[in-house]
């Protein structure tokens, strides 16, 4: 699999609100193929019921399921980060089997877990 870029909440939230610099990264990835992964634990998140716009955005990420070895990559972050959460663990080790640049509006929480995780980059939404 190609790397490629993992949205988080915040990301995903900045782009329903239609915030600039994210729909520009966003828009430009899918005109590029640059594909973007949304773990399944950030929709769940994320998700306050149906609309038009989540409905897109939904149409046009790939939601990555949470499997088993994932969850335990997670869980190994969260035994050495202090004060990480599990949708954040979630988040990294997700970008991290990938390749993936993350973007997020958490940078300080998910720059923690980068100790864990040292081949992740971050970007702020």
């Amino acid at each position: 699999m190609n790397p490629g870029l993992t949205f988080d909440t915040g990301a995903l939230i900045a782009l329903e609100r239609r915030h600039q610099r994210i729909a520009r990264v966003y828009a430009t990835a899918v005109a590029d193929g640059i594909p973007v992964t949304v773990p399944a634990v950030v929709v769940a998140e994320w998700w306050r019921g149906r609309s038009e716009t989540r409905e897109l955005i939904l149409r046009g990420v790939r939601v990555e399921d949470t499997t088993t070895p994932l969850a335990r990559i997670a869980g190994e972050a969260l035994a050495v980060v202090s004060g990480a959460t599990a949708i954040d663990a979630l988040v990294m080790a997700s970008a991290a089997r990938r390749g993936d640049v993350v973007y997020t509006s958490d940078f300080t929480d998910l720059e923690h877990l980068q100790a864990y995780f040292p081949t992740v980059r971050l970007l702020a939404v």
